[in-house]
């Protein structure tokens, strides 16, 4: 019985994790758009002039804004789905 139960098991599993991918995937590209809109409006200028003088300084920049931005992403998006998940349970 067991070995029946756990093809069960793995569809349930992947039910859910393909349940949370759909919660998670509208989340993420709201943030990521707020965060484009965000960064192109307070450091647009900034950045330009950034690229056109101190090429070396940009690429620092902006790798720290990529990793910056996924940091916080994955941190807000952890949390709003332990919220939602809170109030469901």
């Amino acid at each position: 019985m067991a070995v029946a139960s756990a093809p069960k098991k793995g569809k349930a599993e992947a039910a859910n994790t393909f349940r949370a991918l759909l919660v998670e995937l509208p989340i993420y590209a709201a943030l990521v758009t707020g965060y484009f809109f965000l960064v192109l409006h307070f450091l647009a200028d900034w950045l330009g002039s950034l690229h056109a003088h101190h090429t070396t300084t940009y690429a620092l920049v902006s790798i720290v804004l990529i990793i910056g931005q996924a940091v916080v992403l994955e941190w807000v998006t952890t949390l709003l789905l332990r919220l939602v998940r809170g109030r469901s349970e």
